[in-house]
């Protein structure tokens, strides 16, 4: 019986292997792209209609199809190609296709079809039959020698409609903006400016899409003569504000703030700072709170006269739930109890006329405390108590009974929490991170991943569990349920260890 399973065993994996090598030669060169073929039959017109073409795998794939629908379309000629795998055009398309320099060289350029079906303005789109799994459009680049009289009076006359009306930017580029849509304009375009980014960054209402979107000339614009044209629709999600300019290349980098709501995003930030009575830090960057158009709170980072370092200097975000189960696992285990959201400020805004700015969408769930900043320049606290009224009763009832344990805070052990408090107390004296080490009666009570360390580790920021109110500050954190032994707690500083530390010892 056991040879007979074995035997079993060993043919259906001789099976599975067998279908495999089939699929995969029928879905070349898709091949290394995983297809169930219990679930459909793998035909290249059954993957082209039911499957998303738009992985790395598949972008690549059709560019052999495009060029053999090439060669027949130019039979006997040598054709410059431009978007195209030096390999393809190697190995796969023979001798007749040569790589073009750059697009003012090429007789065609291979592009991915965009999502929206958009059509490129620079290009004529070629009437092609269904190339394998229709992700590539082979299409000519549109030169003022091949440039139709139709397509030059098209040209001519969004040129003509942008400049009838005022610029809303005047940089390298004139920026027009009607109908939801950008014109870019610039006269006396040198060549090479065709090939560089136009960036339009889009506030994004949602904290995983990070801000907006680039673009290029030559893929949403022309040259002629010597005039650059570039046309840009906004997608409907573009709502609020907008950050556009160019990349690096012939000439410096700009960027600018465009707003498409009211107010826009500086005056927001403005009415932000008057209400709150918080200026923006001298060193660091004034961060507000805002409610988004979809309910969601979000953070606005500002600060004129950035510098170029102090806008590529990484920003720490890390977000205190109300509840740590609502943290995804590996962060409430990794982070001990708060989410990291670290980010560049370059994907959620930009530096526009030097200012920098961004935009960050918090997480939906309740938050109770936000530490943000950058090593080692400035930090910020936001969520500690709006209303001191709670910590002045708090400490109010802390003096009915005497601390537990005195040291640069005084330590309470009231209603299952261990209270830090302190009389008189500047922003200073909490600025350090606390460390909380929790050993409790049985180990078995610690979470797996804590029973060998043989404590519980709840280190935390200050404004994570209280505030400052008056001259004074009070946090109380909350302790676990399981029976205590043991603490131990202070404040450490990196570079310094421990500031102070105290142990206290739970009566039975």
């Amino acid at each position: 019986p056991r040879r007979s399973i074995h035997a079993a065993t060993y043919g259906l994996a001789g099976a599975a292997l067998a279908l495999t090598a089939l699929q995969m030669t029928q879905i070349h060169p898709l091949q290394d792209v995983y297809f169930n073929f219990l679930a459909d039959r793998t035909t290249p017109e059954y993957l082209r209609t039911r499957y998303d073409m738009t992985s790395p795998s598949m972008n690549n794939a059709p560019q052999r199809p495009a060029l053999e629908y090439l060669r027949k379309l130019h039979p006997g000629e040598t054709l410059g190609v431009r978007g195209v795998r030096r390999s393809w055009i190697k190995d796969a398309a023979g001798t007749d296709f040569r790589e073009a320099p750059d697009l003012a060289a090429a007789d065609y350029a291979l592009f991915r079809v965009r999502n929206d079906g958009h059509q490129d303005l620079a290009f004529n789109s070629l009437p092609l039959g269904r190339i394998y799994n229709n992700t590539f459009l082979a299409i000519k680049p549109l030169k003022a020698s091949r440039m139709s009289a139709a397509a030059l009076a098209a040209y001519r006359e969004l040129y003509r409609q942008a400049v009838a009306g005022e610029p809303i930017i005047r940089a390298a580029y004139k920026v027009y903006f009607q109908d939801r849509t950008l014109t870019f304009i610039r006269e006396n375009c040198p060549p090479g400016d065709r090939e560089r980014q136009v960036l339009v960054k889009i506030f994004r209402p949602n904290p995983e899409g990070r801000t907006g979107f680039a673009s290029f000339l030559r893929s949403r614009g022309v040259r002629w003569q010597d005039t650059c044209l570039a046309v840009i629709p906004l997608p409907d999600y573009a709502q609020g504000d907008l950050i556009v300019g160019q990349d690096q290349g012939e000439t410096d980098p700009w960027e600018e703030l465009i707003s498409l709501s009211s107010p826009g995003l500086r005056e927001r930030i403005a009415r932000a700072q008057r209400q709150s009575g918080r200026p923006a830090p001298p060193e660091g960057f004034a961060v507000f709170l805002e409610p988004g158009a979809d309910g969601r709170q979000r953070l606005l980072y500002a600060k004129p006269g950035c510098s170029e370092r102090e806008y590529q200097t990484p920003i720490t975000l890390h977000i205190y739930p109300a509840a740590t189960a609502d943290l995804p696992l590996y962060s409430a285990i990794q982070s001990a109890g708060y989410a990291i959201l670290d980010f560049y400020l370059p994907h959620y805004g930009g530096r526009p006329g030097g200012d920098c700015l961004a935009v960050v969408t918090l997480p939906e769930y309740p938050i109770a405390a936000i530490h943000t900043g950058q090593a080692g320049r400035w930090r910020e606290f936001l969520y500690p108590p709006d209303d001191p009224e709670p910590l002045r009763a708090a400490y109010a009832a802390l003096s009915d009974t005497p601390p537990a344990a005195r040291a640069a805070f005084d330590l309470h052990i009231q209603d299952k929490q261990l209270v830090y408090s302190r009389e008189s107390c500047a922003a200073g004296d909490a600025a350090a991170d606390f460390f909380l080490h929790i050993i409790p009666q049985n180990v078995a009570d610690l979470p797996a991943d804590r029973q060998d360390a043989g404590f519980a580790n709840l280190d935390f920021v200050f404004e994570r569990w209280g505030g400052h109110f008056d001259d004074k500050c009070l946090a109380a954190v909350p302790l676990p349920e399981y029976p205590i032994k043991e603490m131990r707690t202070g404040q450490y500083a990196a570079g310094q260890g421990e500031l102070w530390a105290v142990e206290l010892t739970i009566e039975r």
